[in-house]
């Protein structure tokens, strides 16, 4: 089953209280939340009020580093190591993976190499832990300009270099759509190796139903192929309160019986 997660980096930032925006989340009918990195925030705070409320955890984003550069891949590995108690914590399955941008210099077919030797390397630490790490090619033609990943395409080359069945990918269905289009084609293909969604409308990175993408026939496509996971509503509300930005992805969700 899809699980709709609420990106609480994005959504309900009327709530100056970051742990508050879990209940939030939890009073708008919605199953899960996620984040982005765990630096600075209370999570012990946010694991007991998703243990409240009865929530799952959907992911949220692994310590950061650039893999494209070799230096870094020793540092990357231990960072994800001591993440570890906070995906236990949480009871996360899953840590979203970004690659970092361009090494200017450096040929870009060496950066490919070496993002592939990192995950190899990080790899059967995932494993070991029972976890799933989701690699997210960003656009670099509206919001992420120098990140050196921004296709599904080098991202599926990727995952098949690395062989892991903990490594997948995160679709970003805002940040492709914008990047390469053909998203019912794309999604359905590599159905079997997508990790994580992400939900944006376009233009503007509003919720879904304020743009061009038909969100509606996008579910339907991913369920008829079978995709089965969690969808991070990673958008930034048009509306003043969140909950006002909900009423187009609510009515799919139930109409497709969704979660």
């Amino acid at each position: 089953m899809i699980t709709l997660s609420a990106c609480i980096e994005m959504m309900f930032r009327e709530e100056p209280e970051f742990t508050k925006r879990v209940d939030r989340a939890a009073d708008c009918g919605l199953n899960a939340i996620e984040f982005w990195g765990h630096g600075g925030k209370d999570i012990d705070g946010i694991a007991a009020r998703v243990k409240d409320r009865g929530l799952a955890v959907g992911a949220f984003v692994a310590p950061a580093g650039n893999l494209g550069d070799p230096a870094n891949h020793e540092t990357y590995v231990q960072s994800l190591k001591d993440a570890l108690p906070i995906v236990r914590k949480l009871d996360c399955p899953r840590l979203i993976v970004t690659v970092g941008n361009e090494i200017e210099g450096m040929p870009r077919a060496e950066q490919h190499g070496n993002i592939v030797k990192a995950l190899k390397m990080v790899a059967p630490v995932a494993e070991d832990a029972g976890l799933t790490l989701c690699v997210e090619p960003l656009n670099i033609l509206v919001d992420h300009q120098g990140y050196f990943l921004s296709t599904s395409t080098e991202g599926f080359g990727i995952l098949e270099e690395v062989g892991s069945p903990a490594v997948k990918l995160l679709f970003d269905i805002y940040h492709q759509q914008i990047t390469e289009g053909n998203l019912i084609a794309n999604l359905t293909a590599g159905a079997d190796r997508i990790g994580h969604l992400h939900v944006a409308d376009v233009p503007g990175r509003h919720e879904p139903g304020s743009g061009e993408i038909n969100y509606r026939n996008v579910f339907a496509a991913l369920m008829e192929a079978g995709w089965d996971g969690y969808a991070g509503l990673e958008y930034s509300p048009s509306t003043p309160a969140t909950e006002d930005s909900l009423d187009y992805t609510l009515a799919f969700r139930d109409a497709l019986g969704m979660k």
